[in-house]
């Protein structure tokens, strides 16, 4: 089963780097090359554990849908999204945040398998793992980006921030 790693340094706050990470405003913001929306549960705001949402998003030249439901949730450190239903076989997402002095290391393990066995196997080898990789990246860097310039403050309500 192919498993994407990407490690991220970002000079923020781990607090607002974990509600960025877990917001799904953002999250349609980043994906807008997919133009991805979030269509049932949770639509807006934060995603919190055992919620879920519904994304449609056009991959590959295919409108698809994908729910997943925050499975782990650690404030400020941790929290899983795993595919509850979809075109994947299985989607397991850990996102982590570790403090290292004026860093935030933010951590994706990223685990899928894809559908069809052997068929969809030969898939993810020769395009499909490295079609998520770009995507997480893309997405990292905007994070990263968003995080470090203040543009955070557009998404998220940041008078609840107190170091801001």
């Amino acid at each position: 089963m192919p498993v994407i790693e990407l490690e991220t340094h970002i000079h923020a706050e781990r607090n607002i780097c974990f509600d960025l990470a877990r917001s799904i405003d953002f999250h349609m913001l980043s994906t807008a090359d997919t133009n991805e929306k979030a269509i049932a549960g949770c639509t807006t705001g934060l995603i919190g554990l055992n919620e879920f949402v519904t994304w449609e998003a056009k991959h590959l030249g295919i409108t698809q849908h994908l729910t997943s439901r925050i499975t782990q949730f650690e404030t400020n450190k941790h929290f899983r999204d795993e595919q509850i239903k979809g075109p994947f076989k299985k989607i397991v997402h850990d996102h982590r945040f570790i403090r290292d002095n004026e860093f935030v290391i933010m951590r994706d393990n990223f685990e899928f398998e894809a559908p069809l066995g052997w068929l969809g196997k030969f898939f993810c080898k020769i395009y499909l793992t490295g079609y998520l990789r770009r995507l997480l990246t893309v997405r990292n860097q905007m994070m990263k980006e968003y995080l470090e310039t203040g543009k955070w403050k557009m998404v998220l309500d940041h008078h609840s921030y107190s170091s801001n």
